[in-house]
């Protein structure tokens, strides 16, 4: 992957999928705006994927390269994220939503078309394929059009949530000895760190009876890398987040044993530190 470094001088050790393996055989670091801060951050496209950086640096290490030395210790490690995460915001803006009005059908062009982010115009076929998930669609001729959906964004992300809660506790035995109430805030907040507060996390928050600046507290010490965040377009099956939803969380359940933590284990959030929250 070092092909992929354009105009960097000094090498940098990226694990990521090899271009041409299972895709288009192309590769390129794409500048996007973070769906929830807004800030310029670097996301990696790969064989049609769209993936996202992060960042691991001991306080001293480098990397034996073949016969060569990378004094530059750190690791980037590239992941899969669904991309409507990442589409959501422009879509959003898109349909100039006032009040009561559902707002306009735009063409996909003008949607991805965002000045100083021409990353944007390389992700049109991921977006045509997946944004119909949360989009209501219209063909006029050969020309289609689109409109973000309020009940259909939260459809999925109602399914992200429950599907998450579903995960973390295998991910972790910590989460297994946890109360299902609890584990359902944690996938709250860690989605939240793909979504505005007003009206995305706000309305989640709401639904599942959460408080929000808790929500908020709680994402900032979760550094995971669950499957709702990098599930592939396909596998969005709302029909079962919505039947996992449905099932009523006990409030007078018995508080389970937290599981022993292992004295010589490192947390995965000591490791990892996502790259999209450094500026380019």
């Amino acid at each position: 992957m070092g092909s992929c470094w354009e105009g960097i001088d000094e090498s940098r050790l990226l694990i990521a999928p090899v271009p041409g393996a299972n895709g288009d055989g192309s590769a390129r670091f794409l500048s996007l705006r973070h769906p929830k801060s807004g800030v310029s951050t670097s996301y990696l496209l790969c064989n049609g994927l769209l993936q996202e950086l992060h960042w691991f640096k001991q306080p001293y290490g480098s990397w034996f390269l073949g016969d060569y030395v990378s004094e530059d210790g750190s690791l980037y490690t590239a992941t899969p994220i669904d991309p409507v995460f990442i589409m959501l915001p422009l879509f959003e803006d898109a349909r100039m939503k006032k009040g009561d009005d559902p707002g306009k059908f735009r063409q996909l062009d003008e949607i991805l078309f965002v000045n100083d982010y021409p990353g944007y115009q390389q992700l049109f076929s991921i977006a045509r394929d997946c944004m119909e998930i949360v989009c209501e669609s219209k063909e006029i001729g050969s020309t289609k059009f689109f409109r973000l959906d309020d009940k259909m964004v939260f459809a999925w992300l109602h399914y992200k949530v429950c599907q998450l809660k579903q995960t973390l506790p295998a991910l972790d035995q910590n989460y297994a000895a946890r109360e299902e109430k609890d584990t359902l805030a944690d996938s709250v907040s860690i989605l939240g760190e793909y979504l505005k507060d007003d009206p995305w996390l706000k309305l989640l928050c709401d639904h599942f009876k959460l408080n929000l600046p808790e929500a908020k507290r709680i994402a900032a010490d979760i550094e995971v890398c669950p499957s709702a965040i990098e599930s592939p377009v396909g596998s969005s099956n709302f029909s079962q987040g919505k039947n996992t939803s449905e099932k009523k969380t006990g409030r007078n359940v018995k508080q389970a044993k937290k599981a022993k933590v292992e004295t010589e284990s490192r947390n995965i959030k000591e490791m990892f530190t996502r790259a999209s929250r450094r500026r380019n």
